[in-house]
């Protein structure tokens, strides 16, 4: 890959990769904080301040750039994530100025007016209330919350709604301040441009900002974890659900990229045309005991979660369905896996990164991620870690990783489905 790697005098990490496929260029701002980092208090703050930074600065109004970037035939967004907030702009190559500027300008002047943060409190504990009309939301926070008692996982992006309803906006303008700045930020560009001249332009317009020391991300480490978790929760609805999770490594951690084998190997790697032989939804989707399975890994900095979730079908059980998963988790620490089965998942996986990497835009995120753990490589490398997996180091790890004293299951019971049995008696 043709990439430069470097850092300007305030601290800003800049990576760059000519793509020349296409006269487009997909820049993208990281910030290294998100809602690992948030104090019980402030959950919630990272992605509002996201929110904060569309509703412009003295030198583009609210609105300004949603219209010139449309007429430049650009698109951005931006995201919060467990470890990081990012912003991007996809552009035509001769009009990545404008993108440059934008970004240069709110890092430093995003206004945070009273009028606006209430008016953003409103959207965001809408957001919140829509997530929350899904089951899987609630089955999903009350697993973290089991998982994570210290650490900042323990509660979603979306923030605790108690949070939502409380955060000031001093407390907004106060995380903008000590987060948004050159020494914790990482810019990405990739597309069609030489790197000398766009290090030029980003220099140009990011160079003059002031430096400052890199600020003290809030961290806590989770303690051990020393047993199986369950908890029961029962929800308005007319669907029971089920999650087993386990813990997971960090992304980086060699054990990550053997459990993404073994995640492919149970459910397809969430390709719906590869799942449907896969060997939970063969004994779960096929047998009509669930409508519907999913599961994964997330790419994070610290340990998180391997996490399978059930849709049960009516007239059967929460204990029927986590009877199969774990039935089958065992065959493969037991009994390993078949030959055919590895190399249908690193199949699958190349396929993935294949689709994952049709676009500027999605190399420039995955670039961007790889930045935020700490590997530049990571992303690049990730086939060729996966291709030396072997069938030894599938079942190693399942041993080592899908124990009960890792394990932590959720069962979601629908309060307003008179067929639902009472499954407390059910072996």
């Amino acid at each position: 890959m043709n990439d430069c790697v470097t850092h300007l005098e305030n601290g800003i990490q800049v990576i760059l990769r000519e793509v020349h496929s296409a006269p487009v260029i997909s820049f993208w701002l990281v910030y290294k904080v998100g809602s690992r980092n948030e104090r019980t208090g402030t959950t919630g703050v990272s992605h509002w301040v996201e929110h904060m930074m569309f509703k412009g600065t003295d030198k583009f109004a609210a609105g300004v750039l949603d219209r010139e970037i449309d007429r430049a035939g650009g698109q951005w967004n931006a995201f919060t994530s467990t470890d990081y907030t990012m912003y991007y702009e996809t552009m035509p190559a001769d009009r990545i100025d404008i993108a440059l500027e934008a970004e240069a300008d709110r890092m430093m002047n995003a206004n945070f007016a009273a009028e606006e943060v209430e008016a953003e409190r409103t959207v965001i504990i809408s957001e919140r209330q829509g997530s929350e009309n899904s089951p899987v939301f609630w089955l999903g926070e009350e697993l973290r919350a089991m998982a994570y008692r210290v650490h900042g996982y323990h509660h979603s992006i979306l923030g605790d709604m108690v949070d939502l309803e409380t955060i000031t906006r001093d407390d907004l303008y106060s995380h903008y301040q000590a987060h948004y700045s050159p020494s914790n930020a990482i810019i990405v560009a990739v597309g069609a441009f030489q790197n000398d001249a766009m290090l030029a332009k980003i220099k140009q317009h990011f160079g003059t900002l002031p430096s400052s020391e890199k600020p003290r991300l809030f961290v806590r480490p989770e303690p051990d974890f020393w047993g199986e978790r369950r908890v029961t929760i029962e929800r308005s609805g007319a669907t029971a659900f089920l999650s087993i999770a386990h813990l997971a490594p960090e992304a980086t951690h060699d054990d990550w990229f053997k459990l993404e084998v073994v995640d492919s190997i149970l459910s397809g790697a969430g390709e719906s045309m590869n799942s449907k032989t896969s060997r939970l939804y063969k004994a779960l989707v096929k047998s009509g005991v669930a409508a519907n399975i999913e599961s994964g890994l997330s790419e994070t900095i610290d340990p998180y979660l391997h996490t399978i979730t059930v849709t049960i079908n009516d007239g059967h059980t929460h204990q029927e369905a986590e009877n199969i998963i774990l039935a089958e988790i065992d065959r493969i620490r037991k009994e390993g896996i078949t030959q055919a089965e590895l190399d249908k998942a690193k199949k699958q996986a190349r396929a993935s990164f294949a689709y994952s990497t049709e676009s500027v835009t999605n190399q420039a995120f995955w670039l961007a991620q790889s930045a935020v753990l700490g590997d530049l490589k990571w992303f690049d490398g990730f086939l060729e870690r996966l291709e030396k997996i072997t069938i030894d180091d599938v079942v190693d790890v399942a041993q080592r990783h899908f124990i009960p004293q890792q394990r932590l299951v959720g069962w979601l019971i629908p309060t307003d489905d008179e067929d639902v049995q009472d499954e407390e008696d059910v072996e």
